[in-house]
């Protein structure tokens, strides 16, 4: 399992850089080895970004669990259809910090990392060892004018 930190820094900077002001599923389909995807337009919340095209909780491994547990990631199952990628999956299990006595805690972290922490921490509530999954971020194909994506 990776240090706690390492898996926490990763999910701070997603976290951080998408605001979801708007979410509307995306028209395209991709096409990956393992089957068809399709994910959501996010409208970011600052005016000069543009939005992102968002594929949430693609597999990229079997679920490490029964025999697969501690051993290395092995290829994931095909699936047939469209997954409908719109979805956080579990992160993996990790020690989060106690930040309940906001005092105690300022003795252990800096202010700046304390209010991130609170900001970060609701999204890490869903633990799983069934963790082995992407989120996917990728520019909009087009232009995006209300709910409609165009060329």
């Amino acid at each position: 399992m990776a240090p706690a930190g390492v898996v926490l820094n990763t999910v701070l900077v997603v976290v951080a850089a998408v605001r979801v002001a708007a979410a509307d599923l995306t028209s395209r389909t991709v096409h990956t080895k393992y089957g068809d995807v399709s994910g959501v337009i996010v409208q970011l919340d600052a005016k000069h970004l543009e939005p992102v095209e968002v594929f949430r909780g693609i597999p990229y491994a079997s679920p490490p669990l029964g025999r697969l547990r501690f051993m290395p990631p092995v290829t994931g199952a095909l699936w047939s259809g469209v997954k409908i990628a719109d979805k956080f999956s579990p992160v993996c299990p990790q020690r989060l910090p106690d930040i309940a006595n906001e005092t105690a805690a300022l003795k252990r972290m800096p202010r700046g990392r304390l209010e991130y922490l609170k900001r970060l921490l609701p999204h890490l509530q869903n633990q799983s060892e069934d963790c082995l999954y992407l989120n996917i971020y990728a520019p909009a194909q087009g232009y995006y004018y209300g709910k409609i994506l165009t060329k």
